[in-house]
């Protein structure tokens, strides 16, 4: 979810600190050859496939409350067995949103030895609006790789009943994330995961909770410096599309005189602005599932330290045909706190956990298995 309220053109960076790698690279850095299905093969998967996403699902609600939601297989494979597969976003058939079936095995056959990792016990934080439900597909395939999943619902978010209309603070908001930190055991580590405004929850938790966090991941998400907003971040760019702007309804419950208490996203507006390469399926999964975003925790300034936040090991994964935070503005936050490494995800929109859920998953791996 990103807001844009403000014109001001953005300063001219040179990026010097980050390694960036991208997808599309025939350089080393493909480690892995890409996987074609044949016509054939998807037939016979098919059916294969569907009870996958349906397990797939059932986990993630069960994790949460022990109710069981079945959701139709969307099909979604665009990557090989290894580094991020670019695949053109030149096709733009009918299908283009619609993934073809890649075999189960394919997908995740990855060597993953968890003995020589920091930890293998991976935290999904999602975005403004979304709940972990969003992380269904992402969960799925890195159980089958035997990671341990845990997908956060946010206060206001998901199935957590509190109203984001009353959600006063980030320390609100990020409440069941940094709960759920406290009670890990002495020792254990995790890897934090934020998408969109995921990204300031996870700094936050960062930021009291460093040496329970080996590493954080961005996935077009907010990485900000100390002393920023959300909304100072967001503000530094318009969304040129206007996307943002018109899909934005903001709330007023303490009165129509009193300032926002939270925005609605008009979910005839979903596809386009957030969901643009992601199957039908999926958003028809989004506009039934997302849920008002607090604005207080919008405006809060956060508060990092090179000591805390700053010894985490931090990576961003950039999302190019994102509509919501253009990647332009994500560079913008990678040039003005350089992570360890940066990532490109060719062809994912703002929710790669549907349009690109393999290639994400692999580069989640890769990310887990790096010393």
């Amino acid at each position: 979810m990103g807001l844009c309220f403000s014109t001001n053109s953005p300063t001219t960076r040179t990026r010097t600190h980050s390694k960036r790698v991208s997808n599309q690279s025939t350089t080393p850095l493909n480690r892995w050859s890409r996987v074609r299905s044949s016509s054939a093969k998807k037939d016979q998967l098919d059916d294969v496939v569907i009870h996958e996403h349906a397990i797939a699902a059932a986990l993630l609600f069960q994790q949460r409350n022990g109710d069981v939601l079945r959701f139709d297989r969307s099909s979604s494979a665009r990557c090989s067995n290894g580094d991020i597969v670019r695949r053109s976003c030149g096709s733009r058939r009918r299908r283009s949103v619609v993934d073809p079936v890649v075999q189960a095995q394919l997908m995740v056959n990855q060597e993953v030895n968890h003995e020589e990792m920091e930890t293998s016990h991976i935290v999904l934080v999602h975005g403004g609006g979304f709940g972990a439900w969003c992380w269904y597909k992402t969960m799925a395939l890195l159980q089958e790789c035997k990671f341990k999943v845990t997908a956060i619902d946010l206060s206001g978010s998901g199935i957590d009943l509190r109203d984001a209309n009353f959600i006063e603070s980030l320390s609100q908001y990020a409440k069941p994330l940094t709960g759920f930190l406290k009670t890990l055991a002495d020792g254990d580590k995790v890897i934090l995961v934020g998408h969109d405004f995921g990204g300031a929850c996870i700094s936050y938790a960062m930021e009291l909770f460093p040496i329970k966090v080996a590493k954080a991941i961005f996935i077009a998400a907010s990485m900000l410096k100390t002393g920023q907003s959300t909304l100072d971040m967001f503000s530094l760019k318009e969304n040129t599309n206007g996307l943002m702007r018109q899909a934005q309804n903001f709330l007023y419950a303490n009165g129509n005189n009193q300032p926002p208490t939270a925005i609605d996203l008009d979910k005839s507006l979903l596809k386009d602005l957030l969901l643009n390469q992601s199957p039908a399926k999926d958003v028809a999964l989004a506009c039934v599932s997302m849920r008002p975003i607090p604005f207080s925790p919008i405006l809060e300034k956060l508060s990092l330290s090179d000591s805390n936040y700053g010894c985490v090991r931090r990576f961003y994964i950039e999302t190019p045909e994102d509509n919501a935070i253009p990647v332009t503005l994500q560079q913008m936050m990678i040039n003005e706190s350089p992570p360890e490494k940066v990532f490109r995800l060719k062809g994912a929109d703002h929710c790669p956990f549907f349009s690109k859920p393999q290639a994400l998953h692999k580069l989640l791996v890769e990310i887990a298995k790096m010393k």
